[in-house]
């Protein structure tokens, strides 16, 4: 990262400032930009609403800062044969309500998952591979796969326990009145407010020990100018989502400290690889072309070229990103060390274009986000001036992110911009969702809005994922990357650094899964 010698921490030399009235207390105020959407723990599989419910409902296994799996209400793991997983699980897990955690439960979480149809969802790519659930005794569970499934810890440290007495019959709207919100996590809900906030108070049976807060309660304040005020008024004690522009202003003020941790998010480009006719695409005039252009890989490699991923992570990022070309960043389980994004040449853009047929160009709308990524709107006019350099007039179109996303499912844009990460700390995520052929009976390419396909993609994934040994893994991984990245099934622009701020005295251990949650906050120097 361009700025990481920046100093980000601000400590007195003699000592604390006085912390806030609330964080002086046992009480702390998270102010998040993201927005949740619900209570229920399987409803949406958003950042956000992972965060949120995290400190009710527990996992099996838990994701540290680096997504690395830490026992969590399962002590142990092991696959006892190669498509059986076992799991042992700790005797000392009580629900809220005191009730305790057993095999039972596992069961009854991975069978509501897979039957709920209410809600985006998401989570049924954790459970799919599971055939059979076998209930050994109350502390043993076996997760029984068709074929080796070595992601199976990594799945169940995505997905949330629930249990059997609070959860049969519940619907979402239960978890939202708190009625069945009842796990066994460190934190019990007090109350919570759609759109605005929740409330939690501590656990004081927690099995991993009491919380150093007493009382959270976890605001949305989705503008950046009011959460920066909400802090620096004192009415928030510590804020995500902090905008690039203002991190190291707030950095300089002896009262806050601003923490960064580098993430796995890439933010890119889906392209309509799809549709003969594409909707957002004409000739330079505005009329109807007769073949979609982005169908051909010299266009997409010249798109490609004509972006200036240096420039945007250096002018529109401040520095807080880092260029990419590819799913993950380097070092992740999958990345490939010898893959680096397209080289910035505006000539040969417009040479690929000439040899594709489009010597004037055309004309696009570029679709994305205006309240959901790090500068997203700012991102899309960049690449919108970008491409209009090299003859492809590029409209922008931001929209508030409900809007988009529901658009962009139903595959209704022919450029735009998302962002995707890795909830196991693998390539598996990006390859299956972004790039696999669809197919919604397997759980692939659930975000695939290029219509991307390619069998040999498919196959080296289907490899991978019943793959154990973990090096064999990795070099399906980055095979079947480089097949799709080479193809341009979609443009990765950058991958986010992650930034919060907090008031002196308190120290916030930076995820790069971009959680935000009281368990990641305490008191103490940095």
């Amino acid at each position: 990262m361009p700025r990481s010698a920046i100093r980000l921490a601000v400590v007195l030399s003699a000592g604390l400032w006085a912390l806030p009235a609330a964080a002086q207390g046992d009480n702390v105020t998270i102010a998040v930009g993201g927005a949740f959407t619900s209570l229920d723990p399987h409803f949406h599989n958003l950042t956000p609403n992972s965060a949120l419910t995290q400190h009710l409902f527990d996992r099996l296994v838990n994701p540290d800062p680096d997504l690395r799996p830490e026992a969590a209400l399962a002590t142990s793991w092991t696959a006892v044969e190669p498509n059986v997983w076992e799991f042992r699980l700790r005797d000392d897990a009580r629900f809220h309500d005191g009730t305790p955690f057993t095999a039972d439960d596992v069961a009854f979480t991975l069978a509501r998952v897979s039957a709920l149809r209410s809600g985006p969802g998401g989570y049924a790519i954790y459970t799919r591979p599971v055939q059979e659930v076998v209930v050994v005794n109350p502390q043993t569970v076996r997760l029984v796969t068709a074929a080796p499934a070595p992601l199976i810890p990594a799945f169940m440290a995505a997905l949330p326990m629930i249990g059997r007495r609070h959860g049969e019959g519940a619907a979402t709207s239960d978890y939202n009145s708190g009625q069945a919100a009842i796990g066994t996590g460190p934190y019990r809900l007090v109350s919570y407010t759609a759109g605005d906030r929740a409330v939690f108070q501590r656990n004081e049976q927690w099995w991993g020990g009491a919380q150093p807060w007493n009382r959270v309660t976890v605001r949305l304040i989705a503008n950046d100018s009011a959460r920066i005020a909400a802090l620096k008024a004192g009415d928030a004690d510590l804020i995500d989502q902090v905008p690039t522009r203002d991190a190291r202003s707030l950095a300089a003020e002896p009262r806050l400290v601003v923490f960064s941790k580098a993430g796995v998010r890439n933010i890119y480009l889906h392209l309509d690889l799809l549709r003969e006719e594409t909707p957002f695409v004409t000739d330079a005039r505005g009329n109807r072309l007769a073949s979609n252009p982005l169908r051909d890989p010299r266009v997409r490699q010249a798109l490609s070229m004509a972006i200036n991923r240096a420039g945007i992570v250096a002018q529109v990022m401040d520095g807080y990103a880092s260029p990419s070309g590819q799913f993950l960043p380097q070092g992740a389980m999958g990345s490939d060390p010898g893959l680096t994004p397209d080289a910035y040449d505006m000539a040969a853009a417009r040479r690929l274009l000439a040899e594709a047929g489009y010597p004037e160009g055309f004309s696009v709308t570029l679709h994305g986000p205006n309240d959901r990524y790090v500068n997203d709107a700012q991102i899309l006019q960049a690449v919108a001036q970008m491409w209009t350099r090299i003859g492809v007039r590029t409209r922008v179109e931001a929209l508030p992110s409900s809007t988009y996303f529901t658009r962009s499912a139903r595959d209704e844009f022919s450029i735009g911009l998302l962002g995707w990460g890795t909830g196991t700390g693998e390539a598996d995520s990006p390859l299956s969702s972004l790039v696999a052929t669809r197919d919604a009976a397997r759980g692939r390419g659930a975000s695939n809005r290029s219509g991307y396909s390619n069998a040999a993609v498919d196959q080296l994934l289907d490899r991978a994922l019943s793959t154990l040994d973990a090096a064999a893994r990795e070099d399906l991984y980055r095979q079947a990357t480089r097949i799709a990245i080479g193809d341009r099934a979609i443009l990765p622009l950058h991958h986010q650094v992650n930034l919060w701020a907090a008031r002196s005295g308190l120290v916030y251990e930076g995820r790069s899964d971009e959680r935000t949650m009281a368990m990641s906050l305490r008191r103490g120097a940095r």
